[in-house]
Parts: structure tokens; sequence; C-alpha cells
């Protein structure tokens, strides 16, 4: 139970969580019930910043959740242009991430960070697929340790108006590793290499840093879900 509770909290919440406080006990001096209020808002902050571990499946080939979320996609698409991985679509995965759950992100597979561009833009919802081409985001382009180049993009949402990105160009990370967080709901595309299918389906939960979204090394198709 105490794991449950006593989760770390990312330290670029910190700043959130303070801010939220101070303006908590101004609500308490002008009325206890706002001031109850900000409380709750303040703990939402604080669960909203969470932290967890998680243990990565470490096997060559695996392609590991970078976003807790449903998957909200799954379609072949072209990378983000600014990455220049040609005009040839790929199979991608989209996992659709709440205000409720962990934000931070991580690393979809071992690998050396290739290059990283942001490029400002709107804030649709970003369950829309229009979310991809015309929201704020952050694009990566990472090289895996057998030479196959694969994309992750934090996409901002309707309510998310702060990418966070720690990478830079040339750091050799591995799967499951904290890169960033995206603040207030929003969205994770991945784009795999050509010929490796998902082995998530629409509608599915996925962990940051365990599911398993693709295996290289397997050569089924495409699953489909159901609700049961």
């Amino acid at each position: 139970m105490l794991k449950i509770v006593l989760v770390p909290i990312n330290p670029a919440g910190w700043p959130f969580i303070g801010l939220f406080a101070a303006v908590t006990l101004g609500l308490f001096q002008a009325s206890e019930m706002f001031g109850w209020i900000g409380v709750i808002l303040t703990l939402w902050c604080t669960y909203f910043f969470r932290d967890p571990d998680r243990t990565t499946p470490v096997r060559e080939g695996l392609f590991i959740s970078p976003a807790d979320g449903v998957v909200q996609l799954i379609d072949t698409a072209v990378p983000p242009p600014e990455l220049g991985m040609g005009e040839q679509a790929r199979p991608r995965v989209c996992v659709f991430m709440n205000v409720f759950n962990v934000h931070v992100n991580r690393i979809p597979i071992d690998g050396v960070i290739g290059s990283i561009a942001y490029r400002p833009g709107k804030f649709f919802n970003a369950s829309l697929d229009k979310a991809s081409e015309f929201n704020e985001r952050m694009s990566i382009r990472l090289t895996t340790h057998n030479g196959s180049d694969i994309a992750f993009v934090q996409i901002a949402g309707l309510v998310a108006r702060r990418i966070k990105c720690d990478l830079y160009e040339g750091q050799t990370v591995k799967a499951g590793m904290r890169f960033g967080l995206i603040r207030f709901g929003s969205r994770v595309d991945v784009y795999l290499p050509d010929g490796v299918s998902p082995t998530v389906a629409v509608g599915q939960t996925t962990v940051a840093g365990e599911t398993v979204i693709a295996d290289a090394a397997s050569e089924e198709g495409p699953r489909s879900g159901e609700v049961r």
C-alpha cells in the first residue's frame, strides 16, 4: 500500500505543485470552501507528476511503449518531415494519455538519438488523427543497434501546453529510460521500421517502459482486440 501512495514525483512537477499549494493558501484566506477545493487540486497535481519505477523487458528487437495510456490508433503513416526519414509510410502506434495517466515518457528501444526537431503548432484534442499533423510536437529519430531507424513523437493536446524532452543528438539510450514528459494530457506516436507489426490492439491499455508494442523478431501479423 505504501508503494502505491508514496510514489516518487518527477522533478519537473515540483514548481507546479508549489504553485498549486501557494494558490491554495490564498484561497483559504478568502474562503474555507475554496481552500479545500485548492487542496484537492494540489493533490491531483501531485498525482499527475508521479514517476514510478518500471520493469522493462530487455531483449533485442523489442519495442516498448513510450507512454501510459490507451492505443488510440494503429495505421501506416509517413514520419514527420523534419526528421528526414523519407516519404515511405511506416507502421505507426499512437498512445493517448489522459490527465490521470503517468505522463513521464520513456525510450521505446535501445539505440542512438540521431536528430531531434521541435515544431510549434495548434492544440487540437490529441485523440484526433489531425493532431499528429497540426499540433505542437517534439519529434525524435533513433537508430537502433542493428541500423534501423525509428521515430517517436511527443504531441501536445487540447490541455497540454508544455512538452519537455531531455534528449540530445548523439546520445546513447536504452529502452525504458525516462526522456521527458508532456504536461496535462497528450499523445505519443511511434513509427516502427517497415515490416514490423505492432503486437498491441486499438483500445489496449499500455504501461510506459513495460508494455511491448512490437517485436522485430516476430512474424505475427497485426492483432485485433475485443472488449470482454
